[in-house]
């Protein structure tokens, strides 16, 4: 199993985290599409890791996607660890926070910008700095 740079203890995470935090970032959950608060959100600033802080995403890389989760073209590079996800019989790519193994959501190829890529991210794993 990865050693990362930031590892608590189960109980130390469910003090830290607010419990839909802890059900996304530790269990591998998902928020119901359009329900989350950074879905539509597109203030200037940076989103991080709501278990760490680590920075994961620039707002410019933000885009409407009506998929019901926030959604980004390019991550900060190195902020990102990619683990292939072959759960629910489909075949994806999970996003974890490369610091501390947060569950973030999956990465697609099928985004609309140049970069061709669509980070599908739960609000739940995130927060936001202006």
């Amino acid at each position: 199993m990865k050693k990362y740079s930031i590892e608590k203890s189960t109980e130390d995470w469910k003090n830290q985290l607010e419990p839909e935090q802890y059900r996304v970032l530790r269990k591998k959950g998902t928020e119901a599409p359009h329900t989350g608060k950074y879905n539509l959100h597109f203030d200037d600033g940076s989103y991080n890791c709501a278990g760490c802080g680590t920075k994961l995403f620039e707002s410019e890389s933000k885009f409407k996607s009506n998929c019901g989760w926030p959604s980004f073209d390019n991550a900060i590079e190195g902020s990102i660890e990619y683990v292939q996800d072959n759960s629910f019989g489909m075949q994806r790519i999970e996003v974890l926070c490369a610091n501390c193994g947060g569950h973030l959501g999956h990465v697609f190829d099928d985004g609309p910008t140049e970069s061709g890529t669509r980070y599908c991210i739960n609000s739940a794993s995130l927060n936001f700095d202006k």
